[in-house]
């Protein structure tokens, strides 16, 4: 794994926008895997830049993103689907057609994880986002995921919905299931971008790069890709021994 310490959150949005610009201009067909969340929003912002500058366009981009809350409409403020729409997609040119979100339609999950699933395998993402949650969370698979898990509904750990309740009014508000990508589908991208700032993702950190490989800590398993790039912030790098 290739690791980068950015000076701040900005340092660390410049630089992984700028792998995924390099690789979107040798490839204009590119597959990008998405995250939300507070942490990618910069690498958005710069990725947005870029195409306002005419350096890249997303005309013939595929997107994926990670998961999805299970029982959000599309259109809630906090659905990931309006996230993405907010934060990316609606700045750029990319054809909505080929934006891909899992679904959280309770009523029909299992049918739109079928469907979901099969775009996954019909597909190989060129570069997948990822961040990483204070329990190794990486995207909604929590402690105890099967590394051979596919698309699936996941029930939330505590600790995952007390980080997420400051996008709520309340912790009452925030969905206690979510569908996420699989760790089986994440570890099959070509490229995995790992982003991480703050002080609160440095007991993470260093477990991803110092603990041993265990599905109890779900992101242990990236150490194994063969093409991953973390990029953390000095505060995020701040319990690393070699630092």
């Amino acid at each position: 794994m290739k690791v980068y310490i950015a000076k701040n959150y900005d340092e660390l949005s410049k630089i992984s926008a700028s792998i995924i610009i390099e690789d979107m201009k040798a490839k204009n067909d590119i597959i990008l895997g998405f995250a939300t969340g507070s942490t990618p929003i910069g690498t958005y912002q710069n990725l947005i830049a870029a195409y306002d500058a005419g350096e890249i366009s997303f005309k013939n981009v595929t997107s994926f993103n990670l998961d999805e809350y299970i029982g959000l409409p599309r259109a809630h403020e906090q659905s990931y689907n309006y996230f993405m729409h907010e934060q990316l997609f609606n700045h750029i040119n990319i054809d909505e057609n080929n934006i891909n979100i899992p679904c959280g339609d309770p009523a029909n999950i299992e049918e739109n994880i079928k469907k979901y699933q099969e775009k996954l395998d019909s597909n190989v993402i060129d570069i997948q986002i990822l961040g990483i949650g204070s329990n190794g969370h990486i995207a909604f698979n929590e402690p105890g995921t099967s590394f051979s898990s596919n698309t699936h509904v996941i029930r939330l750990d505590e600790g995952t919905r007390q980080d997420n309740k400051r996008f709520f009014n309340d912790i009452s508000e925030v969905p206690k299931e979510a569908v996420t990508m699989g760790i089986k589908d994440i570890m099959s991208a070509k490229k995995l971008i790992i982003l991480a700032n703050g002080k609160n993702k440095a007991n993470a950190v260093k477990e991803l790069l110092e603990g041993e490989k265990t599905e109890a800590f779900p992101a242990s398993i990236l150490l194994d890709h063969e093409n991953a790039v973390l990029i953390v912030d000095e505060d995020a790098a701040s319990l690393l021994e070699d630092i």
